[in-house]
């Protein structure tokens, strides 16, 4: 898989393998409940192109196994377990990952270097490339930089040009130290070009044996989390109430469809909806969904019963675009 292309890890790796069996060589006889959980998360992680499950991910799925708090997982780890015992929670805590990226799936870039192999296989794009690197990062004009800008360059640089962040990729530390890209020896144009090179051509290497996968900063709502409001009867009257008081708190005069809408607006995001501001794909998906409410249906004054009818029938419409046409939002915006 390239990088560049974006993938979405929606549970569907973790469902497809087996992965629950507590096999002879996992010492089932000695499983603890701390073994149970690094064994789980180990066996997601391969599953998953070897990413680092999100701390949130975990504690939300710990919690849908009633690990709710850190006494309740510290309590749970210093538990011995039967060999059916292992497996069992296994299969939960694994299932519980599965659903809970279902509802909130993570987008991922997976770096394998070859971004990086195909500017660098193009003198005419490397040099542009670094040109523009060493403009960004000579902040004074001086026509030189320190060795040590190497580290900025590949910050720079970042996810979307192949190359994953210090934190994620600590080899990274080691690949300037053996080219000697450290220290603040200060560097011209085509200096700081023949040092970046190689630690690029090197880096590039490194990633294509062993890729790796990276979060990126996009959200995709598509209708799962919704779908759970709708099967909710509690929460969803609870929905409904809430409308219902804003309509007889000042904003009685506005169309039932109306004070919907602009309640979606405001609240949506904890239902299950993308932000209404977040981009031109969601506006477009309002409208779609309001336009086709009947015309029948915009009346000022309406009973309860039917304006809990209308919520309903427009939080289905949400949900079936969503699950036909997923929205995907930038986080850092």
């Amino acid at each position: 898989m390239s990088d560049g292309a974006l993938t979405i890890v929606d549970g569907t790796q973790l469902r497809a393998a087996d992965l629950t069996e507590v096999a002879a060589e996992d010492d089932a006889d000695l499983m603890t409940g701390a073994k149970v959980l690094e064994l789980a998360e180990s066996r997601a992680s391969s599953a998953l192109f070897g990413l680092s499950l999100p701390q949130t991910l975990k504690s939300s799925a710990l919690r849908s196994i009633n690990l709710n708090d850190e006494d309740d997982v510290v309590s749970f780890r210093q538990t011995h377990l039967s060999s059916d015992q292992a497996s069992l929670k296994l299969n939960h805590y694994l299932t519980a990952i599965a659903d809970q990226l279902k509802d909130d799936p993570l987008v991922i870039s997976i770096l394998d270097g070859n971004i990086l192999r195909l500017f660098l296989d193009d003198e005419d794009d490397f040099a542009m490339i670094a040109e523009d690197l060493f403009t960004d990062l000579d902040a004074e004009d001086k026509g030189k930089i320190s060795k040590n800008e190497i580290r900025n360059a590949l910050v720079h640089m970042g996810v979307e040009m192949g190359v994953p962040s210090f934190s994620e990729f600590p080899l990274l530390n080691d690949i300037l130290r053996k080219h000697g890209a450290e220290g603040e020896e200060e560097l011209g144009q085509a200096q700081f070009a023949q040092l970046l090179q190689p630690v690029l051509q090197e880096l590039a290497e490194v990633l294509a044996e062993k890729h790796i996968a990276v979060i990126q900063n996009i959200k995709v709502i598509n209708g799962s989390k919704l779908k759970k409001l709708l099967d909710d009867e509690k929460e969803l009257n609870n929905i409904i109430d809430k409308i219902w008081e804003e309509k007889h708190g000042g904003k009685d005069g506005l169309a039932s469809v109306e004070l919907i809408r602009g309640f979606l607006e405001r609240n949506g995001t904890g239902l299950g909806l993308p932000p209404s501001e977040a981009n031109e794909a969601v506006v477009l998906l309002y409208d779609a969904v309001f336009a086709d409410v009947k015309d029948g249906k915009i009346a000022v004054e309406v009973e309860k019963d039917e304006l809990g009818k209308l919520v309903k029938e427009i939080l289905n419409k949400f949900a079936e675009l969503l699950e036909a046409n997923p929205v995907f939002h930038d986080t850092n915006h």
